[in-house]
């Protein structure tokens, strides 16, 4: 990168923090698009429906296994240089996702895909730290993640619509293309900064084992548990429970992107005035409106309205769950975020499992959405203890 493009600004940030918008949005595309696409997958291997949900768990697997791997594998690497490794390895999973010729195939590519998510976000927040003031480094960070829901709100749905088109293999050919494009603005863009974090592993670990971060650690599994048991299976249910065509439940899917994008700017906002008080309303929130989709989603109006709705929950969650994982381990930063990365991946595998499972014993399609409204309240359980052990 050259000096004259380090200086480069857009809006007072860095572009480097834009290129890591670009990453974030190809990443969350390459997670979150298997949902819409889960009925042709499932038809074109010849698998079931709850079979086809799996592929989400073993994504989330990937990242909870390879996080903390990788991390200690490339502590030592220059930042930039990590950054390119893992957007090659997601370049080459999801290219052989794009080539699977059958079910088992295209989960080990899933996996090896979200091998490097996890890490590429880790060293996304230490970079993005590094270019930008402390008193801008909060708001350059939520641009960096804005790429997520960004995937929500327009990568899903276009994904979703190109595997409609051309097939679900076509829509991961794009995903490589995103990958390849996210590579050349890395190289471009990003600065060499090198890869020793000063992280002390003794002292963090000692930290991140308590009782209070390990509740608020649960905590965070629970509550995307609960997204996910919903989330993985929503486009059956659009098109099976409540008649909607394929180019209507994609249209939903955009619908559910507005209502991520808003709640995580909602979520945002309740966190900074009370993190606790802002989780428990939430969970509150997500479980009512999970137990009202059940109920509507037999009309296709009122399960697109009632997705909205939940969609602004689910999303509101994410800033309470971040701050009280930070707040319980404030001796514990670094690592305590690295699992909090891996606690949302492994509820999102706990969820897409649960949702399966539900419906290999035959409760029907209503079935994953009354899951998720009581794994909502399990998760409220836990967030009140959380709350108590960590008052003084």
């Amino acid at each position: 990168m050259t000096a004259q493009t380090g200086n480069l600004k857009v809006a007072g940030y860095p572009i480097a923090v834009l290129a890591l918008t670009v990453c974030a949005f190809a990443i969350g595309t390459a997670e979150f698009v298997i949902a819409g696409l889960l009925p042709d997958i499932a038809r074109d291997l010849a698998v079931t429906i709850p079979a086809a949900g799996q592929l989400v768990t073993a994504y989330a697997i990937g990242v909870v296994i390879g996080a903390p791997l990788l991390a200690i594998g490339t502590a030592r690497m220059a930042r930039k240089s990590v950054l390119l490794l893992m957007l090659a390895i997601f370049i080459a999973g999801n290219l052989a996702s794009a080539l699977s010729p059958n079910y088992s195939s295209l989960m080990a590519s899933r996996v090896l895909a979200a091998l490097a998510h996890g890490s590429l976000f880790g060293v996304g927040v230490v970079v993005v730290s590094g270019l930008v003031p402390e008193n801008r480094r909060a708001s350059a960070l939520a641009l960096m993640f804005s790429g997520l829901t960004l995937a929500h709100l327009a990568g899903v749905p276009l994904g979703t619509f190109i595997g409609q088109l051309g097939g679900w293999r076509a829509t991961f050919f794009v995903i490589t293309g995103l990958g390849v494009l996210s590579l050349g603005v890395v190289w471009q863009l990003i600065p060499s900064v090198m890869g020793d974090s000063g992280i002390h592993l003794g002292n963090e670990f000692a930290v991140a084992r308590s009782p209070k971060v390990l509740l608020a650690l649960l905590t965070t599994v629970l509550s995307c548990a609960c997204v996910f048991t919903l989330f993985t299976y929503v486009i059956p249910i659009l098109r099976d429970v409540a008649g909607l065509s394929a180019s209507a439940s994609t249209a939903a899917l955009f619908v559910s992107g507005l209502g991520f994008t808003i709640g995580i700017n909602i979520g945002g906002r309740l966190s900074d005035r009370d993190s606790s008080k802002a989780l428990v309303q939430i969970l509150v929130a997500l479980s009512t409106i999970s137990f009202v989709f059940a109920a509507v989603c037999g009309s296709g109006l009122g399960a697109i309205i009632t997705l909205f709705f939940w969609a602004t929950a689910a999303f509101a969650i994410v800033s309470p769950l971040q701050s009280r994982v930070i707040s319980a381990a404030k001796q514990a930063p670094n690592l305590s975020s690295s699992l909090n990365i891996g606690a949302f991946n492994l509820g999102n595998a706990l969820g897409a499992f649960l949702g399966g499972a539900v419906l290999d014993l035959g409760f029907g399609l209503r079935a994953p959405a009354i899951a998720a409204g009581l794994l909502a309240l399990v998760g409220l359980c836990v967030a009140t203890v959380s709350s108590a052990v960590e008052r003084p």
